[in-house]
């Protein structure tokens, strides 16, 4: 079976942070990520599903 090939994508590099969030006075906390292009203030997005871009590496 031949797959298609795929070109890399050229852009500039998005950064990412993980959190550890806690709520209600430390009863409650969830992990986050926030992946922005740092040169962008409208160009960012925030997830509570994984720990961090690294992490996943």
């Amino acid at each position: 079976m031949n797959l298609p090939e795929t070109a890399p994508v050229a852009g500039p590099a998005l950064t990412s942070e993980g959190y550890h969030i806690t709520v209600d006075d430390g009863r409650d906390s969830f992990y986050a990520i926030s992946i922005e292009e740092p040169d962008e203030d409208d160009a960012w997005i925030m997830s509570d599903t994984v720990y961090s871009l690294d992490a996943m590496r």
